[in-house]
């Protein structure tokens, strides 16, 4: 039994993989049906973000979860050999640390971005709502948020805000120099287009356009940002004014394909275009970046900026490491140690059930007692078997980041013919 983490993101491979395997939140509902109902797989969080896909698990096997991660993926996607190549898979003591590095934005690719907290608690929530988690992930992710806040609170690690739409802009001002005066287009009317727009306004860029399928929420984005807000079957005609466009739609196909893009170059008089896609799966088609005059980054292309950034956040980046070695550690313990519980509890309930059937036997062959008795032979009865208690959960808390631990409970159970505890077993961490 133990925790897994099975994932891909921008270290493992580039945006074309990725993009593959990013799942809608319906289909993160789906997943979490079909993989807890695998044998043996008691509980999922599924984590997607622009720069990762993770199933997170706790099961009795490790290898038949990562097996029926491997099968869902084969039946949901156009899955191919090489892709699997581009999964790691992590387990145990290494897992932990590496949820509690990704909650803390230091396995990002903006180190000390402030977003993936909150995308990881809604990745744990939609799990709750979904009745995929329970004792162990539950305990898991609620420390992970903590751990976070620690980090946040004790490094400088996020005491700038940079995040991927800052680093997008920082990339416009790279290639375009002054963005003063700059028109923009923003394609899509979320988060990260919202902050991508108040950065380009900031750094200058004169006047934004927002555009989306549902254009209510494009005209929500557009007022926030004194902007304007244009139907997305107009978006041609914006689009050959604009200098720069920010695309970060959430759309799972392509909005922009290089006959659109050609179509638009062609009203531009030959100014330049500089189009940043930070979407995943990509908003732009790639083959965009041929067409004469127009610029396309993707959200792959924004490393050297962002290794750039990082020099400044080395010192407090080795901190918020110590923390999170320090965090895991210890939060390792107390989950191992908790995973003996349900046998303890087992184990308590069978032993108040023997006393209790033993003293009603011998109350019966003992004849009438007084309440004096009864009170002695009650008291002397529980004293006796909470100690075995006690004798039994000590050895058994002491023993349970050993090896042997799960042979041990296999034992206990057998030779006090205990249930096995249920896969929804709850209690604290």
């Amino acid at each position: 039994m133990g925790l897994l983490v099975v994932g891909i993101n921008h270290k493992s491979s580039q945006v074309k993989v990725r993009e593959k395997f990013w799942l809608s939140e319906s289909q993160r509902y789906e997943a979490l049906h079909e993989l807890t109902h695998v044998p043996g797989l008691r509980e999922a969080v599924i984590l997607a973000t622009c720069n990762r896909t993770e199933f997170i698990l706790w099961a009795d096997d490790t290898g038949q979860a990562i097996q029926a991660v491997r099968d869902y993926l084969a039946g949901a996607f156009a899955f191919v050999e090489a892709d699997w190549k581009c999964f790691y898979r992590i387990q145990n003591d290494e897992a932990l640390v590496h949820i509690f590095r990704v909650v803390s934005s230091l396995d990002s690719m903006v180190v000390g971005e402030p977003h993936i907290a909150g995308q990881v608690k809604s990745a744990w929530t939609q799990a709750r709502q979904a009745g995929a988690t329970g004792l162990y992930l539950d305990a898991t992710f609620k420390k992970a948020l903590s751990v976070s806040r620690r980090v946040r609170n004790a490094t400088a690690i996020g005491d700038a805000a940079v995040s991927v739409p800052y680093v997008a802009v920082e990339l416009a001002r790279q290639v375009l120099g002054d963005l003063s005066g700059r028109k923009v287009l923003i394609l899509g009317s979320g988060k990260m287009s919202e902050l991508s727009a108040r950065y380009l306004i900031s750094n200058g860029a004169s006047s934004v356009l927002v555009t989306n399928r549902t254009f209510q929420h494009a005209a929500e984005l557009a007022e926030k940002l004194n902007g304007v807000a244009v139907s997305f079957e107009d978006r041609w005609r914006h689009l050959a004014e604009a200098d720069i466009v920010i695309s970060a739609t959430g759309c799972p196909h392509i909005v922009l394909d290089r006959e659109d893009a050609e179509r638009v170059y062609r009203g531009r008089q030959g100014r330049p275009l500089l189009i940043v896609d930070i979407a995943v799966p990509r908003d732009i088609d790639p083959a965009v970046q041929e067409v004469p005059g127009i610029t396309l980054y993707n959200i792959d292309d924004l490393r050297k900026t962002v290794e750039q950034n990082l020099e400044g956040r080395r010192s407090a980046a080795q901190e918020a490491e110590a923390i999170v070695a320090e965090e895991s550690d210890t939060f390792r313990r107390t989950l191992a140690s908790r995973r003996v519980v349900p046998t303890l509890s087992a184990l308590s309930a069978r032993l108040e059930e023997i006393r209790r059937e033993e003293l009603e036997r011998f109350c019966e062959e003992a004849g009438s007692l007084s309440e004096e008795q009864e009170k002695a032979l009650e008291e002397l009865s529980s004293r006796t078997v909470g100690r075995i208690a006690a004798l039994l959960g000590r050895e058994l808390r002491d023993r349970a980041e050993a090896p042997e631990i799960e042979r041990m409970m296999a034992a206990v159970h057998r030779l006090f013919r205990l249930p096995q505890p249920s896969a929804g077993a709850q209690g604290e961490v």
